[in-house]
């Protein structure tokens, strides 16, 4: 019954918003050139939202929201996100600005701290500060460190692994805190493995370096490395490779757009899970990766990384409940397909070769 009752509130913000211009709510993504803000702009804009990029672009891609207002910044500079806020009349954030990378947290926790936790501080006060009522945090299962139970659901301790995790922790409780003192209103979406590409394949992933497991895999398909490296195969999981849950990224996308109509509407200020509830060894990503591309990929087994736990698998039964959320692309072949159909059109992500640069065959 929830979830039928958040459907109707969605539909129904959808259809005021086209036959009422003032209406028309505004969203302000910080870091939305990136991989999953550039995903959630599209998903925003096609359901009536009007959609504002701020990002630094230390990361992001100006190809990826070309279709969107752009504002370049960085949210460590306080003037300008409040000159932003109110030359757009922003209503809400979907934060997504920060440095993600695990292994990179462990060796410069100092960075990570700076960039996530005290940079996201000035973004939280300018919200108070503007009366912005509504964010929607960008978090990660990294919150959870290594599990007690799996599938992992919202009530498990957070008990980090590792500096990323750690940030992402202190950001969801420094918004908890906002919420009972400022009554800004807050949904903290908790992914595990964003993966994919838009399916019409103009969109995707396009890091620089890469380090996600499935677009390394396909640049390894595509000949651009030579092998993928396998970090540990000692984990006490059935091939002794780290399994992860793999979500598509525009099921991602369409979960903060039902998040953000929730809290409109009433919801609690709360923490969701987006997971497939499944989840892939790095072996069987290799393997469905191969049959998929039709390519020979070869690998190499390392040691494990610091911070990196066995198993990280999400119970989203929280999100589909309440929010009637229901990922479309449910399996790890289609999840890979949409990816590989983005990396064949652009084998170069979104940088256009040079005269020099070699096209893949």
């Amino acid at each position: 019954m929830i979830a039928w009752v958040n459907k109707v509130v969605a539909l129904t913000s959808i259809l005021l918003c086209f036959c009422d211009k003032d209406q028309v709510m505004v969203i302000l993504l910080t870091g939305g050139a990136g991989y999953i803000g550039s995903h959630t702009a599209r998903q925003l804009s096609g359901q009536g939202f009007q959609v504002i990029i701020y990002d630094n672009f230390s990361s992001g891609h100006r190809e990826a929201v070309k279709e969107f207002p752009i504002v370049a910044g960085d949210i460590a500079d306080a003037d300008m996100v409040r000159a932003t806020i109110t030359r757009y009349r922003i209503q809400a954030v979907i934060h997504f600005a920060a440095d993600s990378l695990v292994a990179a947290s462990v060796t410069n926790p100092a960075r990570y701290f700076q960039n996530n936790v005290c940079k996201g501080l000035i973004l939280f006060n300018q919200l108070v500060d503007q009366n912005v009522r509504y964010i929607i945090l960008s978090s990660s299962a990294a919150v959870y460190g290594e599990p007690s139970v799996v599938p992992i659901n919202e009530e498990h301790p957070l008990k980090p692994a590792n500096p990323y995790g750690d940030t992402k922790c202190m950001l969801e409780k420094i918004l908890q805190r906002y919420h009972e003192a400022y009554g800004l209103k807050y949904a903290s979406l908790r992914y595990f493995n964003a993966a994919g590409a838009y399916p019409g394949g103009d969109i995707g992933e396009d890091h620089e370096p890469e380090t996600h497991l499935i677009p390394t895999v396909l640049k390894a398909a595509l000949g651009q490395i030579e092998k993928v490296s396998v970090f540990g195969r000692d984990y006490p999981t059935r091939d002794g490779t780290a399994v992860r849950d793999y979500v598509h990224v525009k099921d991602l996308a369409e979960a903060h757009v039902l998040a953000l109509n929730a809290l409109r509407h009433g919801m609690p200020s709360t923490a969701y899970n987006l997971g497939s509830e499944e989840g892939f060894s790095v072996l069987e990503v290799l393997r469905t990766a191969t049959k998929i591309t039709g390519k020979s990929i070869k690998y190499e087994v390392g040691p494990r990384r610091a911070g990196d736990p066995a198993v990280l698998v999400a119970s989203s039964t929280k999100i589909k409940r309440e929010l009637g959320w229901h990922p479309e692309h449910k399996t790890l072949a289609e999840i890979i397909g949409t990816a590989w159909k983005w990396h064949l059109s652009h084998p170069h992500g979104y940088k256009v070769p040079s005269s020099g640069d070699s096209e893949i065959e």
